[in-house]
């Protein structure tokens, strides 16, 4: 075989990354999606602008996101990974459950109150009645699977006798959603323009792990 038959062997399909695959082509894109849309908001960032901005043709930027409204997907989950992996390692700093809970929840409503995931579940909440699989994918890739990876903590704490729970993931929703009273709502609906106060956040889930405890703790 001559060295150019060996050269093309080499470079064919077997050593392509196949469209759309290429994980930093991907970060690239998501780059530059960040910065136009900080810039410029989600309704007037356009896909060439993007594009431009992360230095790639449209042609290329449609191989790996379909439309603006699942890119944005795509730029939550790459932050709301980020971030998470902080809230729930705070499950484990404190062997005292209720001190486990009370950082945690502390941890998740600075997160989900925050500017930027506030913004975000306005966005995908005004798409999804046009877009269902958008909203039920960021729905599972986020609330739901969070609460599916306390649900497993909770389960831990039952094994120990710390807890009395039948129903782990029911559970779980139930003290995401009490740590969250009076103060993600307001901010979703712009009804409260600033992230809750440390002391209001600390107040409101105290109240939630008392509540919690007080149903499910041995």
């Amino acid at each position: 075989m001559t060295k150019t038959a060996e050269a093309k062997r080499k470079s064919g399909p077997r050593n392509r990354r196949v469209a759309g695959m290429d994980p930093d082509k991907r970060r690239q894109i998501l780059d530059g999606a960040h910065a136009v849309f900080n810039a410029q908001g989600f309704d007037a960032a356009s896909m060439s602008e993007i594009a431009a901005a992360a230095g790639v043709s449209k042609g290329t930027l449609y191989v790996y996101f379909a439309d603006k409204e699942h890119l944005f997907v795509a730029l939550i989950e790459r932050e709301r990974e980020a971030q998470k992996i902080g809230v729930f390692e705070t499950l484990n700093e404190d062997t005292n459950l209720a001190h486990a809970l009370a950082h945690f929840g502390e941890a998740l409503m600075r997160l989900l109150a925050g500017d930027f995931a506030v913004s975000a579940h306005r966005i995908v909440i005004g798409v999804a009645e046009r877009m269902p699989d958008l909203g039920r994918e960021f729905y599972e890739r986020g609330p739901q699977q969070g609460a599916h990876r306390l649900a497993d903590f909770l389960a831990a704490k039952v094994e120990q006798g710390l807890l009395a729970i039948d129903d782990t993931y029911l559970a779980a929703v139930q003290f995401l959603d009490l740590s969250q009273s009076t103060m993600l709502r307001p901010r979703l609906f712009n009804a409260k323009r600033e992230p809750p106060s440390e002391d209001e956040i600390r107040r409101v889930v105290a109240s939630a792990v008392e509540m919690f405890l007080a149903r499910y703790g041995t």
